[in-house]
């Protein structure tokens, strides 16, 4: 696919979560674009951590770490987003989407990619969220798996079966047939346990080292609402649609409620891209690491094209 045509179609820009990382991630951006390079210049000075080596050679489980990958995978995502910026301006015109999205993490490279939220701010509160997820992962140790083929009555009866160990619950709507559970450590084998007795055709753990989008990460949600406060937020240049509700942020203090809520919260991705077609767009590219996001469209809607970096020669 050429870049160039995108500019004729009716666009969506989704921008990947915590999962997406890879080693080598961003490495052939950095070779060939200014743009991008300058991106990964200004992350490592306002973190001050080797990120260009963590992303481009690892190792993988320090780069799996959800202090950094949250860090890494925002900022592999807005070094294509300024590349594919920089291309188009070479070939004097400019990428105009017509709305934004971003799966949880994902949501604060929307932000930015919006004008709503600095590069800088977003890196030091996912950075934070990062920590935080961390931290309360370490007091009660969990994760996250994916279920396909069952359906969400069925698997939040097999999470409240489970739930006599612990705490688990249905997390994220992927898609139509692919849901995502959450929770405490042993409450969580326990459900991966029984969606696969009740029918699931594949139940997969995902990874990651914390149970996001579960009540264990309330405190993480007062403590980002707490950093929120004072960080300067403008209305979004481009629409975004929120994770937790599906429907348009449109001011200020509904995104500060959003970013903090949405890490205790579940993902409505399939009303999210649902909301997305409802509005005209017609082709969705997922601009960052890997093809999840691209996968999940062509799931949720099937009248509709889907594109990741890959597909434009950004990723090998």
């Amino acid at each position: 696919m050429e870049l160039s045509g995108l500019l004729q179609k009716r666009l969506a820009l989704l921008f990947p979560g915590q999962g997406s990382q890879h080693v080598g991630m961003g490495q052939r951006v950095h070779q060939f674009s200014e743009a991008a390079r300058r991106v990964f210049a200004q992350a490592e000075e306002i973190l001050g951590m080797p990120l260009r080596r963590l992303c481009f050679e690892g190792p993988v489980e320090e780069l799996t770490d959800t202090a950094n990958a949250q860090p890494a995978i925002l900022t592999v995502s807005l070094a294509y987003l300024e590349a594919i910026r920089e291309r188009l301006h070479e070939l004097g015109t400019s990428l105009q989407p017509l709305v934004l999205a971003g799966h949880s993490l994902g949501e604060f490279t929307a932000l930015v990619a919006a004008n709503a939220l600095r590069f800088e701010d977003a890196l030091r509160l996912v950075r934070e969220r990062g920590r935080l997820m961390r931290e309360a992962s370490l007091e009660r140790p969990g994760g996250m798996a994916a279920v396909l083929g069952l359906e969400r009555e069925a698997l939040e009866a097999v999470c409240r079966e489970a739930s006599e160990l612990g705490l688990v619950v249905v997390a994220n709507d992927n898609a139509p047939g692919q849901l995502v559970i959450s929770g405490e450590e042993r409450a969580l084998q326990r459900a991966m346990e029984l969606a696969a007795q009740r029918g699931a055709k594949r139940v997969v753990r995902l990874g990651v080292t914390v149970a996001s989008h579960s009540p264990l990460m309330e405190r993480v949600a007062q403590a980002l609402a707490e950093l929120l406060a004072r960080i300067p937020l403008r209305e979004p240049e481009i629409p975004i649609v929120a994770n937790v509700t599906g429907r348009i942020l449109s001011t200020v203090e509904e995104i500060r409620r959003e970013l903090a809520g949405q890490v205790a919260l579940p993902v409505q991705w399939t009303a999210t891209v649902r909301e997305m077609r409802s509005r005209g767009v017609t082709t969705f590219l997922e601009v960052g690491p890997g093809q999840v996001l691209t996968g999940l469209v062509k799931k949720i809607q099937r009248d509709v094209e889907a594109y990741s970096m890959k597909d434009l020669g950004f990723e090998p």
